[in-house]
């Protein structure tokens, strides 16, 4: 069977992206997604629920989201969905 690791995330950054290089001159950039679902419960009451997401870019589009991106922008993100594990 095949499979598909795409995502198409809407949201706001919840701060200034953070553009760092490695050794060897590749750029990238580390922001922070704010994603907001408006719904009501069984009670009939607003409920407003956020997920976070990190997100990470590389290269020339790491570049230009340092460039034009700044806290509070709204971004459309298309990509792959990596899951990282703390302790």
């Amino acid at each position: 069977m095949a499979s598909l690791d795409r995502v198409f995330i809407i949201g706001n950054l919840t701060r200034d992206p953070e553009v760092r290089y490695l050794p060897s001159g590749v750029a990238v950039c580390d922001m922070a997604l704010a994603v907001n679902e408006t719904f009501k419960n069984k009670d009939g009451e607003q409920v407003e629920q956020t997920c976070y997401v990190d997100v990470v870019v590389w290269a020339r589009q790491a570049e230009t989201c340092g460039e034009y991106l700044r806290k509070g922008s709204p971004v459309m993100l298309d990509g792959r969905l990596q899951l990282d594990k703390w302790q």
